[in-house]
Parts: C-alpha cells; structure tokens; sequence
C-alpha cells in the first residue's frame, strides 16, 4: 500500500476530487425534480438513492437513478485510471463514494452509497461485483430486506477482494464498507427491532 500512498500527490489528490465531482452529482434529486416530482428530500426516507426514488411510485425513475449512481462511480474510476494510473483510481473511488454519501452541494446530506459502492467495485473488480451482486440477491430473497442484503454484500467484500488478491481494493473497500454501515445505522437499528420495511411489503416513512 505504500506505493498508493506514495502518489497521494499530485495525482492521488487529483483522483479524489474528481470522484468527488462525479460522485456528487444528485441523480435522484436532479432525476426527480426534472420528471415534476418535486424535491425527493421531502419523500418517504429523505434519501437522494434509489429506494427512496422508487417510494414515489415511478420504477423507470428508480433504475435510472440506481444506475446513474452506479455510473458515477465507475466513470470517475476509469477516468483516474486512463488519466493519472492504476493506483490513482483507488483515490477516485474513495472521491466517489464520499461525494455521494457528502456532497457538498446539498450540505453533505448525500445517499447511503450502495450503488456507488458497486459502480466503482465494477470498474476496480468487475468479478467481485459479481459476486457482490449475488449475495446481495441470495441474501434479499432470503430475508426480504434490502437493507439487510446491502449490509451483508458490503462486509463480505473486503474479505472476497482479499481472497482473489487484490489487497490494495481490499484495504479501500474495508473503509467504504464501513462508512456504508454507518450510514445504515438507522436501518440496523430498525432490523434490530423488526420494523424495517421488507421487499415488496407496505411501504414505511
């Protein structure tokens, strides 16, 4: 890891304001209030991703906001990567993640980084992005909860990254994981209690 240090700068820090440009940009926000929906803080959960758009009823509006944000992600990683080098890029997914989960633009009052976290897992470990998707769909079929699904994908991914060889993503993705479960603490907290909302059930506040 010391030689991905080691380009910390200039092009480490370059890497991570660009992810951080192209990983705040509000898909579902912008997505929402250009289909005359309104302000999509002011719906369901107050969340900016996907599952939040989907409360409004719209799916198409949804899956485009869920793959906007994955887009993001994986755009601002082959960007640093083609632009300022391989190790670079893992600067660009940090960038990423933090400019969705922060940005700036709305206060830092950003998503909770599932999509992100898997768009940038595409460009960096296009495998384990498959194997991410996989549990997260054993895991959701199972329980019915996507909360759940998204936690369990996400820690499992580190250990995965690490198994393959890729130790460098691995460390990154032990930092992304952890703040996509801070960012969850409501809903764990909610799994704790039984009263997160399942896949397909009634929809909750």
């Amino acid at each position: 890891m010391a030689d991905v240090l080691a380009i910390f700068w200039p092009q480490g820090l370059l890497a991570l304001l660009i992810g951080y440009l192209f990983g705040s940009i509000p898909f579902g926000l912008l997505l929402t209030r250009f289909a005359g929906l309104g302000d999509i803080r002011a719906i369901g959960s107050g969340n900016i991703g996907a599952t939040n758009v989907l409360r409004t009823g719209n799916k198409a509006l949804a899956a485009s906001t869920l793959l906007g944000d994955m887009l993001k992600g994986a755009a601002a990683v082959l960007v640093a990567e083609v632009y300022l080098g391989v190790d670079a890029s893992l600067y660009a997914a940090l960038g990423a993640f933090v400019g969705h989960v922060f940005p700036v633009w709305l206060r830092f009052q950003g998503g909770k980084g599932v999509a992100t976290f898997l768009g940038c897992l595409v460009a960096l470990a296009p495998i384990a992005a498959l194997m991410f998707a996989a549990i997260w769909l054993i895991t959701a079929a199972l329980y019915r909860y996507s909360s759940l699904a998204a936690l369990v994908a996400s820690a499992s991914m580190p250990l995965v990254l690490w198994q393959t060889g890729q130790d460098k993503v691995a460390l990154l993705y032990c930092i992304l994981s952890t703040i996509l479960w801070l960012r969850h603490r409501d809903n764990i907290a909610r799994l704790g209690a039984r009263t997160e909302p399942r896949i397909g059930g009634r929809k909750q506040g």
